[in-house]
């Protein structure tokens, strides 16, 4: 029997499921702790690219993010300094990495309000996930640009 490759997840679909893990925990204190496990499984920048170039700026905490183009998608690494930040780059390294640039750049991403997550974060967090946001995104222009 003829097995058939599975197709990858939609940016909708990563969403959707994030969604559905995060409706399992009726307690903010929960969903951090959820978060800062998250955080254990980011796919880990390498130290040579922990530079000023890749920082994000308007992070309170130190926040790297690096990409490149492979097999016509996007991989993305990233690291932080501080356990929330972490847990929270995760999650929108799960929604955009190995995705096209296009859907990317057209991501709405409303999980982040679904799951209560703008409600909960101190306003400087809130600016460093919308730094974070805004820095992959342009990572996604410059690809599509390129191709």
């Amino acid at each position: 029997m003829e097995e058939k490759e599975k197709k990858p997840a939609t940016i909708v679909e990563i969403e959707q499921e994030i969604e559905q893990e995060f409706n399992m925990f009726d307690d903010w204190m929960d969903k951090y702790n959820y978060l800062i496990e998250l955080g254990k499984d980011c796919p880990i920048i390498e130290e040579k690219d922990k530079n000023e170039k890749n920082l994000i700026k308007g992070c309170q905490s130190r926040v790297w993010v690096s990409a490149q183009m492979k097999d016509g998608v996007m991989d993305i690494k990233a690291d932080s300094d501080a356990v929330i930040t972490k847990g929270i780059i995760t999650l929108l390294l799960r929604v955009f990495n190995h995705q096209k640039p296009q859907d990317v750049q057209e991501a709405d991403l409303h999980f982040i309000d679904t799951i209560g997550l703008t409600q909960h974060l101190s306003p400087t967090r809130s600016n460093g996930l919308l730094a974070m946001i805004k820095q992959i995104k342009l990572y996604a222009l410059a690809f599509s640009c390129q191709s």
